[in-house]
């Protein structure tokens, strides 16, 4: 079959799936929010009217349970979901010392958060810019509710929930420099980069007196905390990492196709705890969040799929690409879109993520495994996306986009993924360009051909 044979056929959906949106979208504008309080993740909960008195925070042990699960299914996305995505993604010489990248990451992730991290992300505020370091140590975090954050749940049961995504974002960024990165340094730029962008940003966005989060910016559940900020990273990264040997003169095919699809199962699965759990209780908003991840992650894989079909082939490592570009497309949008509208934001990620990557030769980079076409991008769409399609008939607490009479939240979107890109591509070069001149960022040639598993671990993933 011809390809325009093909554009046009998928094509000549298009308005059929335009008019199905654009309908329900007026029914949406026309149904008032269910009643009961609904939440942006993380926030607090809805707050009482005047007249009622303001309810004690209790733990509740459903939504308790729900959120210990949740905070599984995300730490189950880095190891060994990422993990495996990534690492059959290398060579064979390099699997160990990609896994090794994620996987040592819950250790000093973990580390960091418990001694400093948390408390300046999510800590008594400061100037609206980080948490101050009255919760060094977990101090004062124990097992009673913080009503400011989750008022039904263990402030601890939040503070691990939001461990497990300070793990993942900078475990994203190891894609951009795999299979050239010395581990030394990419042990000291982790422990910065976490400090110094992730804290910070997240308590812009997510933080109570936060400046973003008082700017009435949205984020459900990480597309600018998480995807835009190690997107942004990833490009810099991997421009002053520089490219691999034999780049663009050489083939560099995945040697485990079948380990990348498994990880991007386990991140699809994973990916629910991600983002229905940002509701932070079991409630309808947790299964409205549930519903528009899995649509979004389904319509971006066929997607990208479509996309890779009209080029030549429809492929595997395209629909397991396309379903995460859907994932990171969606995870701003969750808790803020109804499920056609989660259609259109993945078909969208994976359109676009997919355009993206096929364009990363002509600019010269060498972005390896795609961190900046799939998480920069997506995360960017998502984030402008839910300006343009959130609506606070499917929560209360969030607020109404462009296509339900605001332009407004468009803007302040905006405002959000411009500065949040500057910001972390800034404070990047910097910490980058410090640790360049003082540990050195890559391995030594010959140690790059003989494998970073030998050069770096003294291990073989294949005998």
């Amino acid at each position: 079959m011809k390809q325009p044979n093909k554009l046009r056929s998928l094509l000549f959906f298009l308005p059929v799936l335009l008019a199905l949106w654009l309908g329900t979208s007026t029914q949406a504008q026309e149904t008032p929010a269910a009643p009961g309080p609904a939440v942006s993740a993380p926030a607090p909960t809805a707050v009482p009217a005047p007249s009622a008195a303001p309810a004690a925070p209790k733990v509740d042990k459903g939504d308790n349970a729900w959120m210990l699960t949740s905070a599984t299914l995300v730490l189950m996305m880095t190891i060994p979901g990422l993990f495996l995505f990534y690492g059959g993604l290398v060579r064979s010489k390099n699997v160990l010392g990609t896994i090794m990248h994620s996987f040592i990451l819950v250790g000093v992730v973990t580390v960091q958060w418990v001694l400093w991290g948390y408390s300046v992300a999510f800590g008594p505020d400061v100037g609206g810019l980080f948490g101050s370091l009255a919760w060094v140590g977990l101090n004062g975090v124990g097992v009673e509710p913080n009503p400011d954050y989750a008022a039904t749940i263990p402030h601890m049961t939040f503070m691990v929930y939001q461990m497990m995504f300070a793990i993942i974002t900078p475990a994203l960024i190891t894609g951009a420099f795999a299979e050239r990165a010395k581990f030394s340094t990419f042990l000291v730029f982790m422990i910065l980069w976490t400090t110094i962008v992730y804290d910070p940003l997240a308590h812009w966005v997510w933080g109570v007196k936060g400046w973003m989060r008082e700017m009435g910016a949205l984020d459900f559940a990480g597309g600018t905390v998480v995807h835009i900020s190690s997107g942004a990273s990833a490009l810099v990264a991997a421009i002053m990492f520089g490219r691999r040997i034999g780049y663009g003169q050489e083939a560099m095919p995945p040697h485990n196709l079948p380990y990348s699809v498994i990880g991007a199962g386990l991140l699809w699965v994973g990916w629910f705890g991600f983002n229905a759990g940002s509701a932070l209780a079991a409630d309808g908003l947790a299964t409205s969040a549930f519903v528009a991840t899995h649509v979004a992650a389904a319509a971006a894989a066929l997607a990208w799929l479509a996309m890779d079909w009209l080029r030549g082939k429809p492929t595997m490592l395209g629909a397991a690409s396309g379903a995460v570009a859907g994932l990171v497309a969606i995870t701003p949008a969750a808790g803020f879109v109804s499920p056609l509208s989660a259609l259109v934001i993945g078909i969208g990620g994976g359109v676009l993520c997919s355009i993206a990557c096929s364009l990363k030769p002509k600019f010269g980079y060498d972005d390896s495994l795609d961190v900046v076409g799939v998480h920069g991008v997506g995360g960017t769409w998502g984030a402008l996306a839910t300006g343009l399609f959130a609506s606070k008939a499917v929560n209360a607490a969030g607020n109404d986009g462009l296509f339900f009479g605001n332009p407004g939240q468009l803007w302040t979107q905006f405002v959000t993924v411009v500065v949040t890109i500057v910001f972390a591509m800034v404070v990047t070069a910097i910490i980058l360009a410090i640790l360049k001149a003082t540990m050195g960022l890559r391995v030594a040639d010959d140690e790059e051909r003989m494998g970073l598993d030998l050069t770096q671990h003294n291990e073989r993933a294949y005998e």
